[in-house]
């Protein structure tokens, strides 16, 4: 079968138009301000941002056309999101940051027509922002999501939803949340959870405080958020009760890409700044770009990225064939998020001193590109769904073998 891994003229101009509308408009903003988005102007910044790449031809390429967005599928996103990533306010000014991106991804298949006014068009529009409320304090939900404790409760005309959340990102300033909360069961069994959408003002819902994290570059942060008998009715139920885990995979497996996409300009990013003092900097009778330690240091960077990019390829074709893709992404995800660390550091090192100062980036690029050995599954739990996968394939081979002998 043949492979054409060239992208539409459409799409290449379209990521040198990000490109270009990164280096002008964004950049200069994310420098001035150290790369922290709350100081930046927050939300105020955004909106500037948002009304900028909208006049520029960029603004929310993976939203839906009806929407006002550009409707790229996830391999054409793959180009355009790492070109909006060599900033970290990047994805903030095209509005695909998380969580709104992969909201906005997981509404488009899932809202009746009705959730899609409501809710889907100001967020793919940029009127709103929204958060992904799942993870919860110990010992509720995080990396098992079987351990979710928040619950809802049936009362006439809807739910009432009781519960704590915790590193719920973009919380503080969102329009609406989507509330994973079980309806079935009891804590540590499987499904039995329900999707949920509630504005921002449903009474019984409290931004408790931010979460202080490495990465600043979040819009509304990581917060901690309570629920106490927030109603829900009934036509905001997003999806089917106790399916919301099946429906949360329509947004979990993308998501997981998207991050790797955007903090791929960052890596990117990285290589360029370490390559462009190297090459100038003198040292030990010529140039440091020219002695066999930093050549490694330089080939190992391009190595990860190319490492990187083809593992996302390939995953964003499974999704774009309409296939779970859970062993692509969880593969394309932990290798990234570690590939990203090691580039981040080399180039650290190839500028020394200047490395870990704040005249270069990569000292405050690094702490944003460490959580994401984290976000969207921990390396670790990746690896263990890997070697689950793997072992269950070996053993459904091992009884077809037995059933046809």
């Amino acid at each position: 079968m043949p492979v054409d891994l060239t992208y539409d003229t459409s799409v290449t101009d379209l990521v040198d138009k990000t490109s270009a509308f990164v280096r002008e408009h964004v950049l200069p903003v994310e420098n001035e301000f150290h790369g922290d988005v709350t100081a930046a102007g927050g939300d105020d910044l955004r909106r500037r941002l948002n009304d900028a790449a909208r006049e520029a031809g960029v603004f929310a390429p993976h939203a839906p056309v009806e929407f006002g967005g550009l409707g790229l599928t996830m391999s054409d996103r793959a180009p355009v999101f790492e070109a909006a990533g060599y900033s970290t306010f990047g994805p903030v000014a095209l509005h695909i940051g998380a969580p709104d991106e992969g909201n906005v991804h997981m509404l488009a298949h899932i809202a009746d027509d009705r959730q899609r006014t409501l809710y889907l068009e100001p967020l793919a529009r940029g009127i709103v922002r929204s958060a992904f409320a799942m993870t919860e304090p110990s010992p509720g939900a995080g990396s098992d999501p079987d351990a979710l404790r928040t619950q809802a409760v049936k009362v006439d005309g809807g739910w009432k939803i009781n519960g704590d959340k915790r590193f719920i990102t973009g919380a503080d300033g969102a329009g609406f949340f989507i509330i994973m909360a079980r309806t079935a069961g009891s804590p540590g069994d499987r499904g039995g959870a329900t999707m949920f959408l509630a504005p921002a003002d449903t009474p019984g819902i409290t931004v408790q405080r931010h979460i202080h994290t490495t990465d600043k570059a979040m819009i509304g942060g990581h917060c901690e958020v309570s629920f106490r008998d927030v109603f829900v009715p009934d036509e905001d139920i997003l999806g089917e009760v106790d399916e919301g885990y099946r429906y949360a995979q329509v947004r979990l497996g993308p998501a997981r890409m998207t991050h790797v996409m955007r903090w791929m300009g960052s890596a990117v990013r990285c290589q360029d700044v370490a390559v462009e003092y190297v090459a100038q900097r003198e040292g030990f009778g010529g140039k440091l770009a020219d002695l066999g330690m930093i050549q490694q240091m330089i080939a190992d960077n391009e190595i990860d990225l190319a490492a990187a990019r083809a593992l996302l390829i390939r995953a964003c074709h499974e999704l774009d064939a309409g296939r779970h893709a859970s062993n692509e992404t969880s593969i394309a995800k932990t290798f990234a998020a570690e590939a990203y660390l090691r580039i981040v550091d080399r180039s650290i090192q190839m500028c020394g001193g200047l490395g870990v100062s704040e005249d270069l980036p990569l000292a405050r690029l690094q702490a944003e590109l460490r959580p994401f050995r984290i976000y969207d599954g921990p390396s670790e739990v990746h690896r263990w769904a890997i070697a689950r996968r793997t072992v269950g394939r070996w053993r459904k081979a091992q009884q077809a073998k037995g059933a046809g002998a």
